[in-house]
């Protein structure tokens, strides 16, 4: 396949080919998690993040009919709605400046590409608010500076180019250590930036005409999990009656400019003939979800706008005789929800992410509208959160990640959705969540109630406990593979061999003379009475705290405390 020009066809090989060795490679990406803990998940994210795409590109070429432009909105849409985590919006940002620079080319030369590299890591960075050196960016930027430097010297060969590219990426990623301690004490490079090696060396290998299995049918890529309500899953409530009866799902690969005079017009048409309308849109694609009892009105309206993809119709009356059959009448009365349309409007609403059926029934009860399932081991997706936004029938939506690795995506749905206000609450942890809602005051203007969930969140102590995945040295402290640690905000606070003892001593090290409360959530896999003994030691030990203990049945942490 050696030449000095791609085309869309020659692309797309490339960009399926990086996406099946990223795939195969995400296990090894998650091992490579600074803190030994069992929730690596930078390769997992990255690879539903490309592969949300790769689907996409996939059916562009099995119509037999690509184009640079097609090619580049299947790329960037896809991705965009598909990423989950940190660097899987990293990464869907840095194929968002990709596509903008090459889409309107038939054939891609070196300085094009050097350009596209360019405007890839310049998008990438503008996505994070406070970019960090050591990371994803860093490789991304260090493969940028280099094209740049081949390009202005007349090169013309792809092949030579694409390697020395990628050699100059490989040793920004092995400097990453120098630049990020954390990953120095660790012994790892970051993972991000490795994973961004897959992508372009699986492409390099196909452009070398290497033969790689392209297709997608083994990849095991869930689809979106979209939110779910305190009852259950937006597509099947357990109602005694269905108004409408078909879930219809598309996007449109848009043709024209979607103006917001055509989007309200194509709402209240939806409207007219369905219920729990989502429409999102972004400048090349919309996403469209409405229940409705002919779903060919709805293809028929969206095909004036552009052509279809990713359509998928659900007989909901179908689906819930189906579930009667699995549900007890306790657990039927339990489940049933509204959907947003029939739901009353309010002025505010909240989404909050959660694990743990424990944690989510005190969501559920501080007033939370919706809960997106996900957390350490299973980031959602941008796509997620949109889905989620259009369940929740308020003026204003705030949005409580509940993770420091899901405040990108959050973000960046905000940006897609015109016809709300999104306020994404930056919480890094449950406890901050529930602290967050706690103090939301209707009477307040959103704003104010913006800056006092902001401010209330950060007197927000957390500590979580979980067991070490390998043996490593960090933060002064030796771990071995087995033992049980405490985490803080910050890092680790405590290791041992006994869950009661590494808990306390956690606490311990967040305990300050100003704090009054300490909330203590027990995980799935803690006895009752052990974590009754646990609250026992601390009232105790610090008297003057109020010291409260909810079952929060989160998996792999067994203990989640915050000291406020």
């Amino acid at each position: 396949m050696a030449s000095n020009t791609i085309d869309a066809g020659i692309l797309a090989k490339l960009f399926l080919a990086g996406a099946k060795n990223l795939e195969s490679k995400k296990e090894w990406i998650n091992e490579l998690n600074v803190f030994p803990v069992p929730d690596g998940d930078t390769g997992t994210n990255m690879t539903l993040t490309i592969m949300a795409a790769a689907r996409e590109v996939a059916t562009l070429n099995d119509t037999g009919d690509i184009d640079m432009r097609s090619l580049c909105k299947a790329i960037s849409s896809g991705s965009l709605r598909g990423a989950r985590g940190n660097s899987g919006v990293i990464l869907s940002q840095l194929f968002r400046g990709f596509t903008k620079s090459v889409k309107e080319y038939d054939e891609i030369t070196v300085p094009i590409l050097a350009a596209a590299f360019d405007k890839a890591v310049e998008t990438a960075y503008k996505a994070v608010m406070k970019p960090k050196e050591g990371t994803i960016l860093t490789v991304a930027k260090g493969a940028a500076i280099r094209a740049k430097e081949l390009a202005d010297s007349g090169m013309e060969d792809l092949s030579e180019f694409f390697a020395q590219v990628i050699a100059r990426a490989d040793e920004v990623l092995e400097q990453t250590p120098e630049m990020l301690p954390v990953l120095k004490q660790a012994g790892v490079v970051d993972s991000g930036g490795q994973g961004l090696m897959q992508v372009l060396k699986g492409a390099y290998d196909a452009f070398l005409g290497k033969e790689i299995d392209l297709s997608l049918d083994s990849v095991d890529v869930p689809a979106p999990s979209g939110a779910r309500s305190p009852g259950g899953s937006l597509e099947a409530q357990a109602n005694a009656e269905i108004r409408f009866g078909y879930c219809t799902e598309f996007i449109i690969m848009l043709n024209k400019v979607f103006n917001i005079k055509m989007e309200m017009d194509f709402k209240a048409y939806l409207e007219s003939i369905g219920d729990s309308i989502v429409v999102v849109a972004d400048e090349d694609v919309v996403k469209v979800h409405v229940h409705t009892n002919d779903p060919g009105l709805a293809i028929q309206k969206a095909l004036k706008y552009g052509a279809l993809s990713n359509m998928k119709i659900d007989n909901m009356r179908l689906e819930h005789q189906e579930k009667l059959f699995k549900l007890s009448k306790k657990e039927e009365a339990s489940n049933k929800m509204p959907d947003a349309e029939e739901q009353p409007k309010k002025e505010a609403g909240f989404i909050a992410v959660s694990v743990g059926d424990g944690i989510n029934e005190i969501f559920k009860g501080l007033g939370v509208d919706y809960i997106i399932e996900g957390g350490q081991t299973m980031n959602p997706s941008t796509e997620d959160m949109l889905n989620a936004i259009g369940q929740v029938n308020a003026d204003t939506v705030f949005i409580l990640p509940n993770n420091k690795n899901i405040i990108l995506a959050a973000n960046q749905a905000q940006s897609l959705v015109r016809d709300k206000k999104i306020m994404v609450i930056p919480t890094k942890t449950v406890p901050q969540g529930i602290t967050a809602v706690i103090n939301y005051v209707p009477d307040m203007s959103v704003e104010e109630n913006e800056a006092a969930m902001n401010e209330e969140i950060s007197h927000v102590s957390t500590g979580q406990v979980t067991y070490a995945v390998r043996d490593t040295s960090i933060d002064g402290k030796e771990i071995k593979q087995g033992d049980f640690m405490g985490i803080g905000d910050h890092g680790i606070l405590s290791v041992g061999t006994a869950i009661s003892e590494v808990t306390m001593q956690m606490i311990d090290e967040m305990m300050s003379d100003e704090r009054e409360l300490i909330s203590i959530y027990y995980g799935s896999e803690i006895r009752e009475e052990d974590a009754e003994s646990l609250r026992a030691q601390v009232e105790n030990k610090y008297a003057a705290c109020d010291v409260e203990l909810q079952y929060g049945g989160q998996p792999i942490y067994y203990y989640i405390v915050s000291a406020e």
